[in-house]
This record gives C-alpha cells, sequence and structure tokens, in this order.
C-alpha cells in the first residue's frame, strides 16, 4: 500500500488542474480583454493625457512658451473671474435643471405606472424627446424664444409676466432659462424610463396591504413607494447630475455662453478656451477641476445611497 506524502503530486493531478485553472483564473480575463483594452484606449489615456496637459503651457497661438509650468495653470483658476461666473452657472444650470428633470419625471412615471386607455401611445410620446439630436432641440428651443417669431415670450407677455415680448436670450438675467426649459424638455424621459422601471417592480401586495390597514395615498407614497424608489433616485439623480455638468450642447447652440457669460459654464468655458482661444493646458485645468468637484459629489451621493440601502 503505497501512502502519499502531503507534497505528493498523485499521477494526472497536475492535468486535472491545469484545465480548472485556466477555466476559472485565466479564461475570464481573456473574455474581457477586448473591453479593456478599448476602455484603456477610449477612456483611461485621453484622462492621463488631459491631466497631464493641465501641468503644461500647450498655447497654439504662443508656441515658444510651450512647456511644463507645473501649477501654474490651476494657480490661474483663483484670479480668474470668468471660472468663478461660469462655476456659479454650473451649479445653477445644474441643480435647477436636474431638480425639475426629477421632479416632472417623476410625476410623469406614477402616471404611467397606472392604467389607462392609450397608455402605449402616451409612453411613445413621453419618450420622443430623448430621441431628437440635441443639435436640433437646441434649434427648435432657440425659435421658441425668439422675440420676433417665438411663440414663448409673447405667451408670457399675454400672461403678464414680460412687460412686452423680449429677447430673454439676450438678458443677462434671463438668458439661462432659455437652456434650462430646453434642458428640462429633454431629460424628463430619462427619469420617467428608470423610475418606472423601479415603480414596476414594487410588489403590489404592500400596497394591498397598507390599504386594508387604511392607508392614505400619501401615507402609500411615502412610506412604500419612496423608501422602494430611494436608491433607483440616488443613483440616477448622480448619473444625471454628472452628465448636465458636462453638457453645454444646448447652452452652445442657443446662447453660445452670452449673453456677457451669462449661461458659460464650466464644461462650455472649456471648448471656448481650448477650440476658440487654442489654449489646452488652461482648458485643461478647468476640465481636471470640474473632474475633481464631481467626483467629490458622486463619493458624497453614494455614500448616503448606501445608507439607504442599509436601511
Amino acid at each position: 500500500m503505497n501512502v502519499r506524502t502531503p507534497t505528493t503530486v498523485a499521477p494526472g493531478e497536475t492535468r486535472a488542474r491545469s484545465p480548472l485553472y485556466w477555466r476559472y483564473a485565466v479564461e475570464p480575463f481573456v473574455y474581457l480583454s477586448p473591453a479593456v483594452i478599448l476602455i484603456t484606449l477610449v477612456m483611461l489615456v485621453p484622462l492621463v493625457v488631459g491631466i497631464s496637459y493641465s501641468f503644461q503651457s500647450i498655447a497654439i497661438l504662443n508656441p515658444l512658451k510651450t512647456g511644463w509650468v507645473g501649477f501654474d495653470n490651476y494657480a490661474a483658476l483663483w484670479s480668474d473671474g470668468k471660472f468663478w461666473t461660469a462655476l456659479g452657472n454650473t451649479l445653477w444650470w445644474t441643480v435647477a435643471s436636474v431638480t425639475l428633470q426629477f421632479g416632472l419625471g417623476l410625476g410623469l412615471a406614477l402616471l404611467l405606472n397606472r392604467h389607462f386607455h392609450f397608455r402605449r401611445i402616451v409612453q411613445a410620446l413621453v419618450f420622443l424627446p430623448w430621441a431628437v439630436p440635441t443639435f436640433l432641440s437646441a434649434l427648435t428651443w432657440a425659435w421658441l424664444f425668439n422675440p420676433v417669431i417665438g411663440p414663448i415670450p409673447h405667451w408670457l407677455a399675454a400672461l403678464g409676466i414680460l412687460a412686452e415680448p423680449e429677447n430673454i436670450l439676450g438678458d443677462p438675467d434671463l438668458a439661462m432659462w432659455g437652456p434650462i426649459a430646453a434642458n428640462v424638455w429633454f431629460g424628463i424621459p430619462f427619469f420617467a424610463i428608470t423610475l418606472l422601471a423601479a415603480l414596476q417592480s414594487i410588489p403590489g401586495d404592500l400596497y394591498e396591504a397598507a390599504e386594508m390597514d387604511g392607508a392614505s395615498a400619501w401615507q402609500c407614497f411615502t412610506k412604500i413607494t419612496l423608501p422602494f424608489l430611494a436608491p433607483m433616485i440616488a443613483i440616477t439623480v448622480m448619473l444625471r447630475t454628472i452628465w448636465i455638468a458636462n453638457f453645454a450642447d444646448l447652452i452652445f447652440v442657443m446662447t453660445g455662453g452670452g449673453p456677457a457669460n451669462a449661461t458659460q459654464i464650466l464644461s462650455s468655458y472649456v471648448f471656448t478656451t481650448a477650440f476658440r482661444k487654442l489654449d489646452f493646458g488652461y482648458a485643461s485645468a478647468i476640465a481636471v477641476a470640474l473632474l475633481g468637484l464631481l467626483l467629490v459629489y458622486a463619493a458624497i451621493l453614494l455614500k448616503i445611497r448606501q445608507k439607504f440601502v442599509k436601511i
């Protein structure tokens, strides 16, 4: 009778382990390698290059001063009045857009979660803005705000909100509301789609039990609907906030950041600095500052979401 020691390997054991090792340890990475390579080339490499540009002076119109400048670009941000104006506009643009989109999207999701005639047709119409190209949406809303042929200034004047039909997009105090209105119209379907899917996953037995206990519609909403939607609300608000903070298409087409930088946000300021002033080093510093702010915001919101999930 042969007695195996702990270090003895039975014949064929290595061959038996080798396929298992390949299958569970190596093979998944082989399948993932195309995606990993693509993400690295498309996302990580440009990110590293962009961050490195922020520490350099890369001004196309002044090629003799190109080189490593350290934190000079970041130091220049503190004395740049346009940067702080764009930061304030970014907060206004983002908070107003996300708040209105979420509120209207939630109401629309609650409506679409009910059974009524032609609900499928209504759903298709609700999701239509999401399918319209951004450039076309911006042109349409710019026409709607036109003081001569656009209906919105005339409607506001008829309601007494404006003294007369005026160029809203040309007024520094009102211009931001034009892109915000266009962005709300464009972004409502995002919240409606995601929150409707979350609503349909809530067990109906909970509402039946609450009704049997005499709960009102408001109590059902606050005690059942909102707690179930809280994790989804946190992640959708986070994604949409990051998206809107980087979303300058509507502003660029409708107002170009004007008048007098009244609608200039950080993402549009990055674009104008890089492709109009051709100062890629300073534009990269602005972009990295925006990236840092969004990372802090995402970390805080994910921490809050974890508390909701534990509850």
